[in-house]
């Protein structure tokens, strides 16, 4: 049977859906490759978020065609994904060796294509539309595969987005809210369990959206919380995480759930965007300043020392110095664990591309310089905190730099390293941290007190 190797570029969403892919490939019986160099299949499965990481895997597949021509006639060759999704006949127009552009509904059609290509059946595939139920077919799981681990895992709760804010081309590629039903996630997540997970992050755009249009407020509890209640029930699971939710999602209930659901851990990745109510207001966020803050206060007095974390712009257009200082303000106030920044990227087909006063590529890098300054400062006193202080970790195996080294994850989502062995896979255990490193703890399981 025919090899395939799948690159992912973007977010998490994109890792769960290869994910997805190279079990239903696996299971219709292709192996999957090490290298592109030695597959008979070739998927890069796409984001378009940002500018650089569409160019990055446009040039990937220049590279990819330029090697097959050379050394592996008859390799198939696909994009999958929001790049796919946005750019579709496209693709295959400016590179014509492309035989398949998958769109974001059509993941589940990878297997079903590629046999046809493979046979000869058809020479070029391009399936960008709609399909009911789609956001129910991601569900498979390679624990001992292509994943990283066996001991967490992602689950998909939902697809598509409905926030529109303006510099977003995400509803674009992934479409409006469809959620899956709460014992459907529920099964998956049981089955997860009984093969060995022992933590799992739910997925989605906005996860916090979750049920909104299917699942009826229960008790004051949204449907995202009575979806948290319901994975919490599942045995064998110790650890439940989710990403990327809104601030507009996080009412009161979800907050109490962080103080009374004991496996929902003490992490939470609020994207913030901008200091400035003004510049939130032109993204079409959606909230203000205020209530940003406020949701963090809650969240910090219902679960002390959980690790905050955020996303962040800097040269939205119409952004001033005075807005700029507004984030980093913000910053100074909240204090994230971290916090990811990025660079303005002109998304076409989006509000904020067409705006007026598009700040210069070079403000743009200098914001990003000072804000990234900033927020490596903040973080690195938090994580020098930890000195001397014990912190329970689930092991998720050996260091990709060290293989005597083990790595693990806090409940409040940081990395530990320590000298382990085969015998602390999988384990939640107890460690004592010695030093830091760039957000990294280095911890000692022997010397625990």
């Amino acid at each position: 049977m025919p090899s395939v190797f799948i690159k992912t570029y973007g977010c998490q969403m994109n890792e769960r859906d290869s994910e997805a892919v190279a079990a239903q490939l696996v299971a219709k019986g292709y192996s999957l490759a090490k290298s592109e160099a030695t597959a008979d299949v070739v998927l890069l499965n796409t984001c378009s978020v940002r500018d650089f990481a569409e160019q990055k895997a446009i040039n990937k597949m220049r590279n990819l065609v330029g090697n097959a021509r050379k050394d592996r006639p008859g390799q198939i060759l696909g994009y999958l994904g929001c790049m796919a999704q946005s750019r579709g006949q496209e693709l295959i127009d400016k590179l014509p060796d492309v035989d398949l552009v998958l769109g974001t509904q059509k993941f589940h059609r990878a297997a079903e294509y590629l046999d046809e290509l493979l046979a000869g059946k058809r020479t070029k595939i391009v399936d960008t539309a709609t399909e009911a139920k789609s956001e129910a077919t991601i569900r498979e799981h390679l624990l001992n595969g292509s994943a990283k681990t066996s001991v967490s895992a992602f689950v998909s709760i939902m697809q598509g987005c409905n926030q529109h804010c303006t510099f977003c081309i995400v509803p674009a590629t992934r479409g409006e809210e469809r959620s899956r039903t709460i014992p459907d996630i529920v099964a998956e997540c049981r089955e997860l369990a009984l093969r060995g997970v022992k933590e799992v992050t739910l997925l989605g755009q906005i996860v916090t959206s979750f049920g909104k249009r299917e699942v009826t407020v229960s008790n004051g509890k949204s449907g995202f919380v009575q979806l948290l209640e319901a994975v919490h029930e599942i045995e064998g699971l110790a650890r439940i995480r989710f990403t990327s939710p809104h601030p507009k999602g996080y009412g009161d209930d979800l907050v109490e759930a962080y103080a009374r659901l004991p496996k929902l851990c003490e992490s939470a990745h609020i994207p913030l965007q901008s200091g400035s109510d003004r510049i939130l207001k032109l993204m079409h966020r959606g909230y203000a300043r205020e209530k940003f803050t406020g949701i963090i206060q809650k969240l910090r007095q219902a679960k002390p020392g959980i690790g905050i974390y955020t996303d962040i712009i800097v040269g939205f257009p119409g952004e001033t110095e005075e807005d700029f200082e507004q984030t980093l303000s913000l910053c100074r106030e909240v204090e994230f664990d971290n916090a990811y920044i990025f660079k303005y990227s002109e998304r076409r087909d989006t509000p904020a591309a067409e705006m007026a006063d598009q700040v210069p590529q070079a403000i743009r890098e200098e914001r990003n310089e000072r804000l990234l300054k900033l927020v490596n400062e903040i973080a690195a006193r938090k994580y020098d905190a930890f000195i001397g202080k014990q912190v329970q970790i689930l092991v998720e195996g050996p260091s990709k730099k060290n293989a005597a080294r083990y790595t693990g994850r806090t409940r409040c989502n940081r990395i530990v390293l320590f000298d382990g062995s085969a015998r602390h896979q999988s384990q939640i255990m107890d460690v004592k941290i010695e030093r830091t490193g760039s957000f990294t703890l280095y911890g000692d399981p022997a010397i625990l007190e």
